[in-house]
């Protein structure tokens, strides 16, 4: 079989990035101080009583430590996902392994290219996670909901094109309670320079990500 040589745009790829490893997730402040009740005259408390009010007390998060990335996909899965890639992955460094980790797979088969990204990030709370899942699926605009798959779950396909040749890249949002997963799969083929379908970016995308909520949900502590 003839090998052909990688479009530049791609022969970077092949190098591993640290794809979501250095978007930190920039962690909200408490909440402000109520503001200072109107004044009252108060009333004076019966013997015995307290005037002590009770505090609320928040949930613990639900999740407090990012799962091992690398093992989040079993092997058959990642066989058809990524032929030929290393089933161990490799783990893009963090600032915080404690609270984000990410893990990538890719290899050239033949002629046909794909590459594997599963990353998640731990938020200090359900809201501060809400939060970020929406911003992120805001900036990726023309996608769908994924019903069934974790707390809310979003996936959208692109496809771009360079020197003639087609790339298509599919990404997976799923928040579970404190916790974000982000899933990128793309794939090309460079003897056609064509990318793969649609429904096959987008299925193998989400595939991932059940696989990956899965991982996550069984860590919980």
């Amino acid at each position: 079989m003839r090998s052909l040589p990688l479009p530049l745009a791609l022969t970077a790829r092949l190098s591993p990035v640290a794809v979501l490893a250095c978007t930190g997730w920039v962690l909200a402040s408490g909440p402000a101080a109520p503001p200072a009740a109107a004044h009252r005259t108060a009333l004076a408390p019966a013997a015995g009583t307290s005037t002590a009010a009770p505090s609320a007390t928040a949930a613990p998060p639900v999740h407090t430590t990012a799962p091992a990335p690398c093992a989040a996909v079993p092997a058959a899965a990642l066989k058809s996902l990524v032929p030929g890639a290393e089933p161990a992955g490799k783990e893009i460094p963090s600032t915080d392994t404690e609270l984000r980790r990410t893990c990538s797979w890719n290899a050239l088969h033949g002629y046909d290219y794909r590459w594997l990204d599963v990353s998640f990030q731990i938020g200090a709370s359900d809201q501060e996670a809400r939060e970020e899942y929406e911003q992120r699926a805001a900036e990726r605009s023309g996608g769908g909901a994924v019903p069934g798959l974790g707390d809310s779950a979003y996936s959208f396909v692109g496809l771009t094109t360079q020197d003639g040749q087609q790339t298509r890249e599919g990404v997976v949002l799923v928040r579970v309670a404190n916790a974000l997963v982000v899933v990128t799969y793309s794939g090309s083929d460079f003897e056609t320079r064509k990318a793969p379908t649609t429904d096959e970016i987008n299925q193998g995308a989400i595939k991932a990500a059940r696989s990956a909520v899965a991982t996550l949900d069984g860590g919980r502590d």
